[in-house]
């Protein structure tokens, strides 16, 4: 009998449905999504809007390859530049996060000719080929992944940094906020010494918002908080709210030639309306500056609750740690007060990754019992 592919750690759960920020079980129980499945629901489950342009599209035309031109993908494109400040951007769709770095990395070595590639101590960018050597955490990848000449820095190591980035670097890769590596993320100073440096080595500066992206920071792209420009962006997760779609934004700065990149089915129409109306919907209902509000207002009240210390991140995407693995914590979360968090690689903390439409009552839920869980009530 075939059965999936046992490489995932589990929760003990059996989802029949979700809607707006809630989970359903096979028992009936209703489950508050404080993770959206690692960042991905940005609008919420079964967002109506959503379904509703999902559905239209799927009735009308699914598919075609890039062989041909989609006015989706062009309607696409004008919502993303005004509504996201970075009208000097092209646009490359793919279907994941992972294709999103792979094809920045490519660009960038078209670009100036360079193999060499700077990144962040506890960085994660992708579990593919190129990806996973710039992903600092030796369990993704296999033997075959190897060759690729990677220099690290630690976030906010200016001397490292000066010293990794040179004329023999093609690209810096950096995530606007660390996501697996524990909501961390570089100092403004520090991205606008990046910056500075790509600028004077020909490197390019490639930003992942692949997790950070799409408002969650409060603002669209969490680079945004820090007064630079990246060369190439790269975005998925919330691009979709659950459609698989990725892209690689590329500066107008730059030209590749005809067949240079490729894929069957990134840009599809289908994709399109998906990120379209994820778009459309962050920007009718103002979702940036809603996330930044009520992410101020949960750091906040987070920083009051005995046993959670080093409260940080931005928007909707916030850390903490607690005392101890912060494994049985989530468990309980779980388990007896209906609320699913996510976990980083430091074992101690606890990530929060809420669709970006939760209100405060959703916040307020998640702080009285989290001291329960914490058993500190």
């Amino acid at each position: 009998m075939m059965r999936p592919l046992a490489v995932y750690s589990k929760f003990d759960l059996n989802l029949v449905r979700a809607k707006g920020c809630f989970l359903y079980d096979n028992e009936g129980r209703e489950i508050l999504d404080f993770y959206s499945g690692h960042g991905v629901i940005s609008l919420g489950h079964s967002h109506d809007v959503f379904v509703s342009a999902l559905q239209e599209q799927l009735s009308r035309l699914l598919y075609y390859s890039n062989a041909v031109p989609f006015v989706e993908q062009d309607e696409l494109c004008e919502a993303l530049g005004r509504v996201s400040g970075c009208e000097t951007y092209d646009l490359f769709m793919a279907n994941s996060g992972a294709e999103a770095i792979e094809n920045a990395l490519k660009v960038a070595s078209f670009v100036n000719g360079r193999h060499k590639v700077v990144c962040m101590l506890n960085s994660f960018h992708g579990r593919t080929s190129l990806a996973a050597q710039c992903t600092e955490a030796s369990k993704v990848c296999a033997p075959i992944n190897a060759g690729l000449d990677v220099s690290w820095v630690a976030l906010n190591d200016f001397e490292a940094a000066t010293q990794a980035i040179d004329e023999s670097t093609t690209a810096v890769l950096i995530e606007g906020i660390q996501g697996v590596g524990g909501v961390r993320e570089g100092s403004t100073a520090f991205w606008q010494h990046l910056a500075e440096r790509c600028k004077a080595t020909g490197t390019l500066l490639i930003a992942d918002e692949i997790q950070s992206g799409f408002g969650r920071s409060g603002k669209f792209f969490a680079f945004q908080h820090h007064g630079i420009e990246p060369d190439l962006i790269c975005t998925a997760k919330g691009m979709g709210n659950g459609y698989p779609v990725g892209a690689t934004w590329v500066s107008q700065k730059y030209a590749l030639p005809i067949g240079s990149l490729g894929t069957t089915f990134g840009g599809n129409p289908l994709a399109c309306k998906a990120a379209l109306t994820v778009t459309q919907v962050i920007e009718s209902l103002n979702l940036c500056a809603r996330a930044q509000e009520l992410g101020a207002y949960l750091r906040k009240s987070l920083q009051d609750i005995p046993g959670v210390s080093d409260v940080r991140g931005r928007g909707l995407m916030i850390g903490f740690d607690v005392p101890s693995d912060s494994a049985p914590v989530r468990q309980n979360l779980l388990r007896d007060h209906l609320i699913i968090t996510g976990n980083a690689r430091q074992k101690t903390t606890i990530r929060l990754l809420p669709p970006l439409t939760i209100d405060k009552g959703h916040c307020d839920y998640l702080l009285e019992h989290l001291p329960l869980a914490l058993g500190v009530h």
